[in-house]
Protein backbone atom coordinates (compact mmCIF):
# COMPACT_ATOMS: atom_id res chain seq x y z
CA UNK A 1 0.00 0.00 0.00
CA UNK A 2 2.76 2.25 0.96
CA UNK A 3 4.41 1.82 -2.86
CA UNK A 4 0.93 3.14 -4.81
CA UNK A 5 1.24 6.03 -2.32
CA UNK A 6 4.12 7.18 -3.61
CA UNK A 7 3.77 6.93 -6.68
CA UNK A 8 0.71 8.73 -6.81
CA UNK A 9 2.26 11.85 -4.43
CA UNK A 10 5.43 11.78 -7.10
CA UNK A 11 3.10 12.14 -9.58
CA UNK A 12 1.33 14.79 -8.11
CA UNK A 13 4.15 16.65 -7.89
CA UNK A 14 5.13 16.16 -11.31
CA UNK A 15 2.07 17.31 -13.13
CA UNK A 16 1.43 20.00 -10.81
CA UNK A 17 4.03 22.02 -9.09
CA UNK A 18 5.44 23.58 -12.31
CA UNK A 19 1.39 24.84 -12.64
CA UNK A 20 2.37 26.32 -9.27
CA UNK A 21 5.39 28.37 -9.91
CA UNK A 22 4.03 29.64 -13.20
CA UNK A 23 1.30 31.48 -10.22
CA UNK A 24 3.23 31.92 -7.56
CA UNK A 25 6.66 33.35 -8.59
CA UNK A 26 8.43 32.78 -5.56
CA UNK A 27 8.37 28.99 -5.60
CA UNK A 28 11.98 27.64 -6.50
CA UNK A 29 12.15 25.73 -9.56
CA UNK A 30 14.08 22.46 -8.22
CA UNK A 31 15.54 22.35 -11.52
CA UNK A 32 18.86 20.92 -10.02
CA UNK A 33 17.23 17.94 -7.99
CA UNK A 34 15.63 17.14 -10.53
CA UNK A 35 18.31 17.27 -13.12
CA UNK A 36 20.26 15.22 -10.47
CA UNK A 37 17.57 12.87 -10.60
CA UNK A 38 17.38 12.75 -14.55
CA UNK A 39 21.09 11.96 -13.86
CA UNK A 40 21.02 9.41 -11.31
CA UNK A 41 18.66 7.55 -13.87
CA UNK A 42 20.71 7.62 -17.24
CA UNK A 43 23.64 6.60 -14.55
CA UNK A 44 21.86 4.03 -12.85
CA UNK A 45 19.67 2.98 -15.77
CA UNK A 46 16.57 3.30 -13.75
CA UNK A 47 13.87 4.66 -16.50
CA UNK A 48 11.19 5.52 -13.94
CA UNK A 49 13.58 8.48 -13.03
CA UNK A 50 14.25 9.57 -16.13
CA UNK A 51 10.41 9.40 -17.23
CA UNK A 52 9.50 11.65 -14.01
CA UNK A 53 12.52 14.23 -14.66
CA UNK A 54 11.46 14.75 -18.45
CA UNK A 55 7.76 14.88 -17.65
CA UNK A 56 8.60 17.61 -14.83
CA UNK A 57 11.02 19.13 -17.76
CA UNK A 58 8.49 19.40 -19.78
CA UNK A 59 5.54 20.38 -17.90
CA UNK A 60 8.21 23.35 -16.07
CA UNK A 61 9.13 24.64 -19.51
CA UNK A 62 6.02 24.51 -20.99
CA UNK A 63 4.05 26.59 -18.24
CA UNK A 64 7.04 29.03 -17.63
CA UNK A 65 7.42 29.38 -21.33
CA UNK A 66 10.79 28.63 -21.36
CA UNK A 67 12.79 27.20 -24.41
CA UNK A 68 11.57 24.20 -25.24
CA UNK A 69 14.17 21.07 -24.08
CA UNK A 70 16.69 23.05 -23.13
CA UNK A 71 16.80 21.90 -19.41
CA UNK A 72 16.99 18.10 -20.66
CA UNK A 73 19.70 19.02 -22.97
CA UNK A 74 21.92 21.17 -20.44
CA UNK A 75 21.50 17.81 -18.19
CA UNK A 76 22.73 15.67 -20.83
CA UNK A 77 25.29 17.86 -21.61
CA UNK A 78 26.36 18.57 -17.84
CA UNK A 79 26.57 14.55 -17.70
CA UNK A 80 28.69 14.01 -20.75
CA UNK A 81 31.33 17.33 -20.43
CA UNK A 82 31.56 17.35 -16.38
CA UNK A 83 30.02 14.14 -14.21
CA UNK A 84 32.02 11.54 -15.46
CA UNK A 85 35.06 13.89 -14.98
CA UNK A 86 34.24 13.88 -11.33
CA UNK A 87 35.60 10.61 -10.11
CA UNK A 88 37.13 11.39 -6.40
CA UNK A 89 33.73 13.55 -5.63
CA UNK A 90 31.56 10.64 -6.75
CA UNK A 91 33.22 8.77 -3.97
CA UNK A 92 31.53 11.63 -1.07
CA UNK A 93 28.17 11.09 -0.64
CA UNK A 94 27.21 14.79 0.00
CA UNK A 95 29.79 16.42 -2.49
CA UNK A 96 28.35 14.43 -5.47
CA UNK A 97 24.80 15.74 -5.19
CA UNK A 98 25.84 18.87 -4.31
CA UNK A 99 28.46 19.60 -7.10
CA UNK A 100 26.10 17.90 -9.50
CA UNK A 101 23.53 20.82 -8.32
CA UNK A 102 25.52 23.35 -8.90
CA UNK A 103 26.72 22.67 -12.51
CA UNK A 104 23.59 21.40 -13.77
CA UNK A 105 22.25 25.09 -12.51
CA UNK A 106 25.24 26.75 -13.68
CA UNK A 107 24.89 25.10 -17.29
CA UNK A 108 21.05 25.56 -17.88
CA UNK A 109 21.80 29.42 -17.00
CA UNK A 110 24.91 29.42 -19.51
CA UNK A 111 22.15 27.83 -21.77
CA UNK A 112 19.52 29.83 -21.09
CA UNK A 113 21.84 33.40 -21.86
CA UNK A 114 23.04 31.69 -25.06
CA UNK A 115 19.57 31.04 -26.60
CA UNK A 116 18.78 34.79 -24.97
CA UNK A 117 21.69 36.00 -26.63
CA UNK A 118 21.29 34.20 -29.90
CA UNK A 119 17.24 34.92 -30.41
CA UNK A 120 17.63 38.31 -29.17
CA UNK A 121 14.88 37.35 -26.38
CA UNK A 122 14.34 37.63 -22.64
CA UNK A 123 13.22 34.21 -21.15
CA UNK A 124 14.07 35.14 -17.36
CA UNK A 125 14.87 38.11 -15.18
CA UNK A 126 18.12 37.29 -13.60
CA UNK A 127 17.62 38.29 -9.88
CA UNK A 128 16.97 37.36 -6.49
CA UNK A 129 14.95 34.22 -7.64
CA UNK A 130 17.39 32.66 -9.00
CA UNK A 131 19.53 32.75 -6.01
CA UNK A 132 16.93 31.64 -4.10
CA UNK A 133 16.09 29.07 -6.39
CA UNK A 134 19.88 28.13 -6.44
CA UNK A 135 19.57 27.68 -2.39
CA UNK A 136 17.00 25.96 -1.93
CA UNK A 137 17.78 23.30 -4.48
CA UNK A 138 21.21 22.66 -2.88
CA UNK A 139 18.98 22.36 0.51
CA UNK A 140 16.55 19.98 -1.26
CA UNK A 141 19.08 17.75 -2.88
CA UNK A 142 21.20 17.46 0.82
CA UNK A 143 18.13 16.55 2.77
CA UNK A 144 17.14 13.77 0.26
Amino acid sequence: MHRPLLWTMIGLFTLFYPMLISIYVFLPLLIGVMGYIFIRGVEEGKLHYILISMVYFLNLEVNLSLPFFLISISSLLVYVMFYQKLIHFRRCKICRPIISVLLLDAMYLVCLLGYDFIFQTTSIVLGNILLYSLIVDLLVVVIL
